[in-house]
């Protein structure tokens, strides 16, 4: 797999970078930060605009062409800046599951809708002791002669509190089911908060919400929501690529100017090992990232595999840096006004969303290499 950039790839990099300094810079992070999960309208409509949340769709499905390479492209610049807007749980994770499912009008309907940014998608998927399995879904769904509701419990649907509809996997009695709800209608179960990456999230206590059903074939819905999760994992990984980027290159420019015991702190051996390292773990994860978008590309256990194997690293890499970058600053390094405490942040909720280091190590220890069974990666959002 060739991962250098064609012309129109390099033109979408020079245009996010260009967007992202202007729209996330310091002052006007902290008004989108201030403004709440309301505020990103007008960001929103930029991205619309400039056709990225349908970048990473094929042209079958209304997209723009791309895959997984501009999916990376786009969240490796939003990592960089610490971009708030739900462009991983909506235009990635949610519209990459939707559009693994056959075609037909409820389909097509959300597709056409997040791709022209006319609504933003959640899915609540996450139950509380489930991991990230799809075998340990409780929630029910139940048909009766006024429709389809769903019973249980769902947890950390990130982006939910910005969305017009949310996605739920959910128990039936032929196995799971993908069903979409109306975010006003589910809005009275929820409890929404901000996190602790300054993105925003709910969980809901379901009661007899009424839901349109998705998809009932057990098998189809399972599909679907693995592949959503692929993207997202690929995706994430790009994003925290990107925040270790700008956190070394901050504690480079730190330990430039910092002076101690006479001299700048960038003249201390210990410091350019510390330095050297966090590197080095940057460099392992872009690596492995490249790795990890090529597996897309298989199937079963080695996707898996490769996949796990990602996250693994880039989760142990994104703790490292992000630590050492609080570290080498010293006390200011955990202030609000400080940016690199922010990027900590961000990299800290990286490292255990959508399975920690320790769950994809148990993973691919689990899993054969040759296993064609090898267990799907359940989405989390």
């Amino acid at each position: 797999m060739d991962f250098r950039l064609n012309t129109e790839q390099q033109a979408l990099a020079d245009t996010v970078a260009r967007w992202c300094a202007n729209a996330y810079s310091g002052a006007a992070r902290k008004q989108r930060l201030d403004a709440g999960p309301e505020g990103g309208t007008a960001l929103w409509a930029d991205m619309s605009a400039m056709g990225w949340h349908g970048a990473g769709v094929g042209e079958s499905d209304g997209g723009f062409g791309g895959g997984v390479v501009e999916n990376a492209i786009l969240m490796e610049a939003f990592g960089r800046a610490l971009v708030v807007e739900p462009f991983l749980s909506s235009s990635v994770l949610a519209l990459q599951t939707l559009v693994a499912l056959p075609e037909g009008d409820l389909r097509d309907e959300l597709v056409a809708g997040a791709i022209a940014g006319e609504h933003v998608l959640a899915i609540a998927h996450v139950e509380d002791g489930n991991g990230e399995e799809i075998a340990g879904i409780r929630t029910a769904a139940t048909h009766t002669h006024a429709g389809w509701h769903v019973d249980g419990s769902k947890s950390f649907a990130v982006g939910a509190p910005c969305a017009r509809k949310i996605l739920l996997s959910a128990r039936t009695t032929s196995g799971i089911g993908l069903f979409v709800a109306d975010a006003d209608s589910v809005a009275p179960m929820s409890r929404p908060y901000r996190t602790l990456d300054n993105l925003h999230a709910a969980d809901y206590r379901l009661t007899a919400a009424p839901v349109l059903a998705m998809e009932l074939d057990s098998r189809r819905a399972e599909a679907a929501l693995a592949h959503g999760m692929a993207h997202a994992l690929v995706a994430q990984c790009a994003e925290a690529v990107g925040a270790m980027d700008t956190a070394i290159s901050l504690t480079v420019d730190y330990v430039r100017t910092r002076r101690q015991f006479g001299q700048t702190l960038n003249g201390f051996q210990s410091v350019q090992h510390r330095l050297a390292d966090m590197l080095v773990e940057a460099e392992l994860s872009r690596s492995i990232l490249y790795s990890g978008m090529a597996a897309l590309t298989r199937d079963g256990a080695q996707r898996v595999r490769a996949l796990s194997a990602m996250k693994a690293v880039v989760a142990r890499a994104a703790l490292f840096v992000g630590r050492q970058a609080i570290q080498l600053h010293g006390g200011m390094g955990i202030t609000e006004d400080c940016f690199v405490s922010h990027l900590y942040r961000r990299l800290f909720v990286i490292a255990g969303q959508f399975g920690n280091e320790s769950f994809h190590l148990s993973r691919m220890a689990r899993t054969a290499p040759d296993d064609p069974d090898a267990p799907q990666i359940a989405p989390t959002p």
